[in-house]
């Protein structure tokens, strides 16, 4: 996983498949990110996401968990239609922020 810092949001660039066997060190690495650059934002970055499971979504609703605690913010950014619908349907996306480009 690639993570970037920017100021206090941390971007976390997700792998192709998202599932229990990464999601341990996302939540490591970032909850430690998140303690060292007092984070305000978590935005993962589904852009090379083609599958995800339900730890995925623990994931992030923990991040949200901790991040809301403080006035922060999870955004999810480049999801593809597959993405957008299981966030839609475990109700993840009533509370994480998704992020769409405007198309022209």
């Amino acid at each position: 996983m690639k993570y970037q810092i920017e100021e206090n949001c941390l971007t976390i660039f997700l792998p192709k498949e998202l599932d229990h066997h990464q999601t341990e060190e996302i939540r490591r690495e970032a909850d430690r990110q998140i303690e060292r650059n007092h984070v305000k934002y978590v935005i993962f970055d589904f852009g090379e996401t083609s599958f995800m499971d339900s730890s995925g979504i623990g994931v992030m609703m923990g991040r949200y968990r901790k991040l809301s605690l403080t006035g922060g913010e999870v955004w999810a950014a480049n999801l593809n239609e597959r993405m957008k619908k299981i966030l839609k349907m475990s109700g993840a996306a009533k509370i994480i922020r998704i992020y769409e480009e405007e198309r022209r």
